[in-house]
């Protein structure tokens, strides 16, 4: 598709990035004595109608709510929903996630069900019991298929997160390049190749074995598996070694420990959203194509975490440098 096909949307894009918390907002946030002080400085931001003494209780309420209607709009307005899907998809793979399990335990899950803008409820709940839907694109019902498939042989629950998350970063990798956008794809190699460092590092600390790692790891990013693989029952220290010889060895270089030599996953998370977040530097000075909506959506995303942690800090009395310093970047900067 041609790039001017994003004209319409992208200067709304642009108004839109004008409502983000903008760095003074978030050190008055920081640096508030009080929740009310806190609930005050947002007053006058796109939060301030949630501003109500019930605010920070029902922030996971609020957090979904906005989610869905934000990933509606974008939707009919999107030239490419594919675009869209990059990012909603991590909440399909969620309800997908969710609703088997209640399809298969008999449990009542439905409040963890949080709209992606695209499939309701009664959508996704029809799909894995009946496993057919005329909404669901073919790729999501192959993957409901196959976790139902796997456990009529097993009752491992675990099994639902492990094949829904392989699943999950086949479906970016073939969005990716549906979308033939470089950028794009550049950006979604990048979180698999993170993801499949952090998925491997938690497997190695919780000594699993080969098949199981075999299984949680994804083929479509740009490391191979079988890499990752060969370090199955090494120490996590020679891992961290192998990982700093990769594409990404200065990056994840100041998520190793200096005392053990290994990698710290916390940091390292960080580090990953951080890194993928100044992949869309190139979205400020780009006026055509996809890339400014993924980069809005990409910041709109690293909003909310921070909001969270900045709402969760001050309920905890941590103190500011201790949540700034868990906080992601915002505009690359």
């Amino acid at each position: 598709m041609k790039e001017t096909a994003y004209n319409q949307i992208n200067p709304l894009i642009r108004l839109k990035e004008t409502e983000l918390l903008s760095n003074t907002q978030y050190e008055q946030l920081l640096h508030a004595k009080s929740i009310e002080e806190l609930k005050d400085s947002l007053k006058n931001t796109v939060y301030g109608n949630y501003m109500l003494d019930d605010f920070v209780e029902r922030f996971e309420y609020i957090y979904a709510n906005e989610k869905g209607k934000l990933y509606e709009w974008l939707y009919e307005m999107a030239p490419e929903p594919e675009v869209v899907t990059i990012y909603t998809s991590r909440l399909t793979f969620h309800n997908l996630k969710v609703l088997t399990k209640a399809e298969v335990t008999g449990k009542e899950l439905e409040y963890l069900f949080i709209y992606d803008g695209c499939y309701s409820l009664e959508t996704v709940k029809s799909a894995i019991h009946t496993r057919m839907s005329t909404e669901l694109p073919e790729f999501l019902m192959t993957a409901i298929n196959e976790v139902l498939d796997y456990l009529q042989e097993s009752n491992l629950l675990q099994a639902i997160d492990i094949m829904y998350d392989r699943s999950f970063l086949t479906y970016q990798r073939q969005l990716a390049e549906k979308l033939g956008n470089q950028d794009i794809l550049n950006e979604v190699m990048a979180f698999i190749d993170l993801t499949n460092i952090s998925t491997m590092a938690r497997g190695i600390i919780q000594e699993q074995h080969e098949n199981f790692l075999s299984t949680v790891l994804s083929s479509s990013g740009s490391i191979p598996k079988e890499q990752f693989l060969a370090y199955t029952g090494q120490s996590l220290a020679t891992f961290t070694d192998f990982v700093l010889t990769t594409t990404y060895g200065r990056l994840v270089g100041s998520s190793v420990s200096p005392e053990t030599k290994e990698l710290d996953l916390v940091i390292f998370e960080k580090i990953k959203d951080d890194y993928l977040t100044r992949m869309y530097e190139k979205a400020k000075v780009v006026a055509f194509g996809p890339l400014p909506l993924l980069a809005f959506l990409n910041a709109k995303e690293v909003e909310w975490k921070n909001l969270r942690l900045i709402l969760v800090g001050k309920r905890s009395n941590f103190p500011v440098e201790v949540i700034r310093e868990r906080m992601r970047i915002t505009d690359g900067t």
